[in-house]
């Protein structure tokens, strides 16, 4: 559908545009970024814990995700918050738990980390199926919802999302990290009032909260489903969704590169608080906006085809000319924040993980150049995705979307496990992510084929997601834990300072200090 836009929309995008440029360019000019490895792919590690929590907030806020909250809230009510109010607490796991560890390894990569704890096999593992995945998914979905949002303004899908890939990879490539960063923190600003002001102009459309509640119904409002609900069981959410949530928070490098960024261990710890405050909004700015746009189609006051429409129903119908344009900002900042955090941890991934063990002797600076190389080469590879966008059916995005949660939870408990566990070793961990990659797999080509299956098969492709997640991880956690036992332990040297039982002070430290808090 086309947004009925005028110029002050316009304008006010192209002034979106011209800032997140400004701010890129500043970003650049103030730190080191292309003198070293360090300069370019984490900031110099020199970033503050306010830049840090903005950021972990908009690179996990995508405009596909915040479309897709809306819809879901439209379809099913608010029950799929859970997964934002679960975010809350999971990123005080990654302040508190893996943060003194990554940052006192030194590395730049979750990869680099496994190699240091595990095996070189364990970290080359990781490091294609991160990229496979994220060339796969993230570029590919983030790509094609910066398109719908260019042709809801009215303009060519294709030239949308040429436009988005180009002006993303500019500043991604020049600045690294920093200009990331510093971009995604005033993108925090815009995707948050935009949201805002759809959430409060929808209460006031259908006359408050009281009439909204009356007019979905309890069950929209009911957080908790029964454990037979086809999406959101409470056995689920309880068990399965923190596993997930674990392997993204924690050990993703698309989230956790912004942590190793740190000045030190308190600044991550803060920015994970305050990302943690700021991943509590999204049940309230983005899921009850597509609870509104239900309410408004029963009475009759909006017209809503499918649920996934809501969103931008809702910014036709209720926003005047001049307030679609901030709108429409906040979905492209949302797009640009993920398409450029994707970038930048895919370009690490290939030149710390895959470049550098190659060739050890690379200098500082071509580590640089190399690093450039590959967001260019992803960004190419991002527009020769752009003629497939609009052949690709939802299902297929449903189920390249479902390979990273089939392989998540193995990655989940190597990392989990081996920050608590000192027996295990490289050995058990590959066996572990092997036998969770054989097993996702299976899943997935099992539900690709549900209908000609019975019996057990037929169960092990149609039971919930969240419940397989549960499955998957109690056996990748008995691999990890039986191989290890049955092969040598690793030397206590390797494992130093990467477990609790061989952490100094300073890793384990487990005390909240007061300005942390305060």
């Amino acid at each position: 559908m086309g947004l009925n836009i005028g110029t002050v929309d316009l304008l006010i995008i192209l002034g979106y545009f011209a800032a997140v440029f400004a701010i890129a360019i500043w970003s650049t000019r103030r730190g080191a970024v292309r003198e070293n490895s360090a300069g370019y792919f984490l900031a110099g590690r020199n970033i503050g814990w306010v830049v840090i929590g903005t950021s972990l907030f908009a690179s996990n806020i995508g405009s596909e995700h915040l479309v897709g909250l809306a819809g879901t809230g439209a379809a099913s009510g608010v029950a799929v918050g859970q997964f934002e109010i679960l975010a809350s607490l999971i990123l005080l796991l990654l302040g508190w738990v893996f943060v003194p560890f990554y940052l006192k390894s030194g590395v730049f990569t979750m990869p680099e980390f496994l190699e240091r704890r595990y095996s070189r096999g364990a970290r080359a593992y990781l490091s294609w199926i991160s990229i496979i995945g994220y060339v796969l998914t993230k570029i590919s979905v983030t790509i094609y919802a910066g398109g719908i949002v260019f042709e809801a303004m009215g303009m060519n899908f294709w030239v949308g999302a040429f436009i988005v890939v180009i002006a993303t990879g500019i500043y991604t490539v020049f600045g690294g990290l920093r200009a990331v960063v510093f971009t995604e923190f005033m993108q925090t600003f815009v995707l948050i009032g935009g949201s805002v002001l759809v959430t409060a102009l929808g209460l006031w459309k259908i006359g408050g909260w009281g009439v909204l509640y009356e007019t979905a119904g309890s069950s929209f409002f009911n957080m908790w489903q029964p454990a037979t609900h086809p999406d959101f069981p409470w056995t689920g959410i309880l068990f399965g969704a923190p596993i997930l949530g674990v392997w993204y928070w924690c050990t993703d490098q698309f989230i956790v590169q912004r942590v190793l960024s740190a000045k030190d261990i308190d600044n991550a710890r803060r920015g994970t608080i305050l990302a943690g405050f700021l991943k509590v909004l999204p049940l309230f700015i983005f899921v009850i906006p597509g609870v509104i746009a239900y309410a408004l189609a029963q009475k009759g006051l909006l017209s809503l085809g499918k649920a996934d429409q809501a969103l931008p129903v809702l910014i036709d119908a209720l926003l005047p000319v001049g307030m679609k344009g901030l709108v429409l900002a906040g979905l492209l900042a949302a797009l640009m924040s993920s398409l450029s955090a994707v970038f930048n941890s895919c370009s690490t991934l290939i030149t710390i993980d895959i470049y550098k063990p190659l060739h050890p002797s690379a200098s500082e600076k071509q580590l640089v150049m190399v690093g450039q190389i590959a967001t260019v080469a992803l960004v190419v590879l991002g527009l020769l995705w752009i003629p497939f966008m609009k052949f690709i059916s939802g299902e297929l995005y449903k189920y390249l979307q479902s390979v990273q949660a089939y392989i998540s939870p193995p990655i989940a408990a190597v990392f989990l496990l081996g920050v608590f566990m000192k027996r295990l070793n490289g050995a058990g961990a590959m066996a572990a992510l092997l036998t969770g990659f054989v097993l996702g797999m299976g899943r997935l080509i099992a539900e690709l084929n549900k209908e000609h299956l019975g019996g057990l098969l037929h169960q092990y492709a149609t039971v919930n997601f969240l419940h397989f997640a549960v499955f998957l991880f109690v056996i990748c956690s008995a691999v990890l834990i039986l191989v290890s036992l049955m092969t040598a332990p690793p030397a206590e040297e390797k494992i130093a300072g990467l477990t609790y039982s061989t952490a100094t002070k300073t890793e384990s430290d487990p005390l909240w200090k007061r300005q942390d808090v305060r």
